[in-house]
């Protein structure tokens, strides 16, 4: 796992994203082998929003999160730090994933989708990272609050990188490094992601997949409110 951390960010995203979690094996979805299969990362994420309605959605927040692992509210807040200050609320959010897109080899992956709460909903997206026993941690969230609900697919897509080998030298993960708030790559390199400012400051998550040829854009979305979830 290649991971670049710009402005700031070098302690949030430090080499344990690049190596590992040594989190002892705990027998969960989080933990079943990947390879190149979607449905690990599904299982994550609905076992992910599962854990919210029986624990307390920043209990879950906090259990599955990676050490390293951060979050827009809507500013970028290191998700140890700020989920220790927050209390459970009344009714917890419940949200579901649309899509799910994921590298070659399996060890990256990001799912995108809907939530709700009360009368409110919105978006998310979560990058997980798999560690070396094959537990699932994320790693970025990010969401906001829509005025109209995504609508919901009959199925859940699901898009596998290529892995026709790229050729050409790889440069920094991210369209733009300079201006990149956080920036990771997926270690075969065919999947990365960023989220810069775009030209109102607002956070701007753009997630590439490698689809043989070169690197197309899956996900683009802005918090335009308060963020999260």
């Amino acid at each position: 796992m290649r991971i670049a951390g710009i402005r700031g960010i070098a302690a949030a995203l430090t080499l344990s994203l690049l190596s590992a979690c040594a989190a002892a094996p705990r027998g969960d979805i989080y933990q079943r082998p990947l390879a190149a299969n979607p449905s690990a990362f599904v299982a994550a994420e609905i076992g992910f929003a599962q854990l919210a309605e029986q624990k307390g959605q920043w209990a879950a927040f906090r259990e599955t999160a990676h050490p390293d692992a951060l979050m827009f509210v809507p500013e970028r807040v290191v998700a140890r730090d700020w989920l220790r200050q927050q209390h459970e609320p009344a009714e917890p959010l419940r949200w579901q994933p649309h899509a799910v897109y994921y590298s070659c080899d399996g060890n990256v992956g990001v799912t995108s989708g809907a939530w709700q709460k009360g009368g409110e909903t919105g978006f998310f997206n979560s990058v997980w990272l798999r560690d070396d026993k094959g537990k699932l941690h994320w790693a970025l969230r990010m969401g906001d609050r829509l005025d109209s609900p995504r609508i919901a697919p009959d199925f859940i897509a699901t898009r596998k990188a290529a892995c026709k080998p790229r050729r050409e030298a790889l440069p920094p993960p991210g369209g733009n490094p300079a201006a990149a708030m956080v920036a990771g790559m997926a270690k075969d390199a065919t999947l990365e992601w960023d989220v810069s400012a775009d030209s109102r400051g607002k956070p701007r998550l753009i997630v590439r997949l490698w689809n043989g040829e070169a690197m197309e854009n899956v996900i683009d979305d802005r918090v335009e409110g308060a963020g999260l979830p």
